[in-house]
């Protein structure tokens, strides 16, 4: 099968749908089946990403990566997404891979640099499916980077949810990975959903070798943590992913925890890091904050740590989390999003109310006191991703494909 894949984001980024995407193409390799996929130019950003030419080009067999001129989204510095003028050098790719299908992830961001809804032109002309994922609820990313009145927001979100809706109906099918986004979607009024399992964990990457007496002072330089209960927090530092609540609700925390007993370790990097590693190292003594750190280094990051903390609400499936229950830990998360999808709570993680500084407090010291509870949690939230895996998050990506092909010819 010859497929293109139009994305909002590829490596050396570090997030859900840049994981997914490496995940996936490094299975479809292996079948042989050929592969284009249109991601934002890097090169902006080389500060950064200095290894950025590792993922252009041919990066794996049948594989190519092109990598689109691109600008900064939202006006965020880290952040990239596709420009205007790169849709020439997509139309003319296609027409030269002649692919049997189109795949688009978050085909809404990439609308907003295109400023055409991407694959649908030329499928339509070309006559084969375009189906596309649904990855990430920007429309409730406006108040984390605009700070606009909560009246404001809702408006904007209303009016917002018009384009969604066009771009997402307008193509065969609309993938999504869990039961909360196809409510919530089907909610707004798109009409071609699909809901499957289509993300995966490397569950072998997570074996409990990896778990080393000293590993913090060995790997990270991190002194007299070992015996501390670690508890960390995967993912980027900006306000979308509850740093305000996490700042203000640590405060809670030192009101009732030992906080002598704990380490907070943080890997990610974001526009509020310095805000972070100023107010929670004057409240933990112990605040490690390690940066970017590379997805091949998280399975032995997970497994030494002791509870994975999120505070995000706005996850659509929260793959950190599957990546906690693959190292045997247990995940604080609030009930909200698609995490509930994963959390049995109670059995391998904890649900807090969201925006509920006491609750979140009164959970997190659950865990943080009693270490049986936390074996307990983390042996049943390894039993609870055993179904999971990127092979057959893969193999049923590619069903639906077939699927789409054969109703098309039809």
């Amino acid at each position: 099968m010859k497929i293109a894949i139009i994305s909002s984001g590829f490596l050396p980024v570090v997030d859900g749908v840049t994981v997914t995407q490496i995940n996936r193409l490094q299975q479809l390799s292996q079948y042989g089946h050929q592969l284009l996929l249109f991601c934002p130019d890097y090169s902006q950003l080389a500060n950064i990403y200095p290894n950025w030419q590792a993922y252009t080009g041919h990066i794996l067999p049948g594989v190519r990566i092109v990598n689109l001129k691109s600008e900064s989204f939202l006006g965020l510095d880290f952040e990239r997404n596709v420009s205007r003028r790169s849709y020439q050098v997509v139309l003319q790719e296609l027409q030269n891979f002649q692919p049997d299908i189109i795949h688009v992830d978050e085909p809404e961001r990439l609308f907003t640099g295109f400023l055409k809804i991407p694959g649908i032109y030329y499928a339509k002309k070309a006559d084969i499916p375009c189906v596309s994922f649904f990855h990430t609820n920007l429309l409730e990313y406006g108040k984390d980077y605009f700070n606009t009145p909560t009246v404001i927001d809702r408006i904007i979100r209303y009016i917002l949810k018009f384009p969604l809706t066009w771009i997402y109906n307008a193509y065969d099918l609309t993938l999504v990975s869990n039961r909360v986004t196809q409510q919530k979607l089907t909610k707004l009024g798109i009409k071609n959903l699909l809901r499957e399992e289509l993300l995966g964990i490397d569950i072998a990457k997570f074996s409990p070798q990896l778990r080393q007496t000293d590993f913090f002072t060995n790997k990270y330089q991190l002194p007299n943590i070992e015996q501390k209960v670690k508890l960390i927090f995967l993912g980027r530092l900006t306000l979308d992913k509850g740093w305000n609540f996490t700042l203000d609700a640590f405060t809670k925390i030192a009101q009732e925890v030992n906080l002598d007993n704990i380490a907070l370790i943080i890997a990610g990097d974001g526009s509020m890091r310095d805000r972070i590693t100023e107010k929670l190292s004057a409240i933990i003594p112990h605040t490690y904050l390690l940066g970017r750190v590379s997805p091949d280094d998280v399975p032995a990051l997970l497994i030494n740590s002791d509870i994975h903390v999120t505070t995000s609400e706005k996850e659509t499936k929260g793959l950190t989390i599957l990546e906690a229950f693959s190292a045997g830990i247990p995940v604080l998360a609030p009930r909200a999003g698609g995490v509930v999808d994963s959390i049995d709570d109670g059995e391998n993680g904890l649900l807090f109310t969201p925006q509920d500084k006491a609750d979140f407090a009164s959970k997190l010291k659950t865990l943080i006191d009693n270490s049986k509870l936390r074996q307990t949690m983390g042996i049943k939230a390894k039993e609870s991703v055993a179904k999971y895996s990127w092979e057959q998050a893969t193999k049923n990506l590619l069903k639906i494909w077939q699927q789409q092909i054969e109703d098309k010819s039809n």
